[in-house]
């Protein structure tokens, strides 16, 4: 079977004014799970759904290096990070970001974050009103750096959170707020640049095993220590992903305001109920439209030719929202994952695939646990009320956000 190509000279106007829609629109258009189209000048091909998600995963036919564009390295991700990386060299980085998953580690984090948390309700009570986003995105600026053994003093909290959050915002953006990310970026590589070379003269003593300290001493696979930029980038790369769970933190409290009758998922003494809420905020709600690769070598699948150097697009917000897949996807339904089969191939709001060795994201599990504490909190440590605002989000701009970014107000323990 022929597979469908968009006619066309290019469509990058039509990726910029559908927003997370444009790949799901064609493949509900042309009735096929993958097609051609032209996008930035280029050939490209789209496809979605899980089959498509486990042949995008295998990396002997796919390949990473190359296929982010330098706007996103130079605002998000950070230029020589894991993300870019292959083979032996991407295995060898990543390993360095797993093992800081220890059950001890992460039995810390947790602990932290309930800590946290008490603290920045007593905070929330002085306060006449405030932006649930923007408070979340400080709170888990916190948790990060004293998870990682970063110093972060009380005089620059708001300067890190706004860099971090600023990073994670720019990354489908262009004008002011692309550059904004940029400035942020390189603000919080000095400053991080700054604590490596401290820690490797001596000056700085993080705990072993912490995240500090294990990027500080990792050698690359020829024996040398990383450089301090590589070093800063992945260090940003555990900093920036753990303030980034404030966004999963503000459409879960919006998922309580939308869908009342589901908080008591969050109500129950049941890990499970609440793990399930979290998962499927990760699901419902959107945050990243699509990832990208480059074809390793030629080769056919699906009746399709990859040719050697074309950039493919897997579709993250349609496969998560796949009917194929999901009954009843636009319905916010927590219990569906009480029937998920587990696979890595059909929930991919982080990435799919395999944790350890491969390109999902290594902090999943931090994203899971910190939610589930976060919205435990939120559900039934504290009373507040949603003053009349704006809670719509546009599926155009990347990354979304509530427009009000979720205000609240008369915030009380219960």
């Amino acid at each position: 079977m022929a597979i469908p190509r968009e006619q066309g000279l290019d469509h990058t106007h039509d990726l910029v004014s559908e927003g997370f829609f444009y790949i799901p629109n064609r493949r509900r258009k042309f009735q096929s799970d993958i097609f051609h189209t032209r996008l930035f000048g280029q050939k490209v091909v789209c496809m979605g759904g899980e089959k498509a998600t486990e042949v995008f995963y295998d990396e002997t036919k796919f390949k990473r290096k190359g296929a982010a564009p330098s706007r996103i390295k130079e605002s998000l991700f950070g230029k020589g990070g894991v993300q870019g990386l292959d083979g032996s060299a991407h295995k060898h980085r990543k390993h360095l970001f797993m093992s800081l998953m220890t059950s001890e580690y992460l039995n810390e984090l947790r602990a932290i974050t309930r800590k946290q948390w008490r603290i920045a309700i007593d905070n929330w009570k002085e306060k006449r009103e405030l932006s649930l986003l923007h408070e979340s995105e400080k709170l888990m600026c916190r948790i990060a750096c004293e998870w990682a053994d970063v110093p972060l003093f009380a005089s620059e909290l708001n300067q890190r959170a706004r860099d971090l959050a600023a990073m994670i915002d720019a990354f489908g953006a262009v004008g002011p707020r692309h550059w904004k990310g940029r400035m942020a970026r390189n603000r919080s590589e000095k400053w991080v640049r700054r604590l490596i070379r401290q820690v490797r003269s001596g000056d700085r003593h993080p705990r072993e095993g912490t995240a500090l300290y294990e990027i500080a001493w990792h050698r690359n696979l020829n024996g040398k220590l990383l450089s301090l930029q590589i070093a800063a980038v992945e260090l940003l790369n555990v900093l920036r992903p753990i303030t980034a769970i404030g966004r999963y933190v503000t459409f879960g409290a919006l998922a309580m305001h939308d869908f009342p009758e589901t908080k008591a998922k969050l109500q129950t003494r049941n890990d499970k109920d609440k793990r399930m809420f979290a998962q499927e905020v990760r699901r419902y709600y959107p945050f990243a439209p699509f990832l990208g690769a480059r074809v390793r070598y030629n080769f056919k699948w699906g009746g399709c030719h990859f040719r050697k150097g074309t950039l493919v697009l897997l579709d993250i917000y349609g496969t998560n929202h796949d009917p194929e897949i999901w009954d009843n996807p636009d319905m916010f339904r927590p219990e569906r994952f009480e029937e998920w089969d587990g696979s890595p191939f059909n929930f991919i709001p982080q990435g799919g695939g395999d944790y350890s060795m491969g390109h999902r994201c290594a902090g999943e599990w931090i994203t899971i646990d910190v939610m589930k504490i976060s919205l435990e909190f939120l559900a039934n440590k504290i009373d507040y009320q949603l003053p009349t605002q704006n809670l719509d989000y546009s599926m155009i701009r990347i990354p979304p956000l509530p427009k009000s970014r979720l205000m609240i107000n008369q915030v009380t323990n219960k």
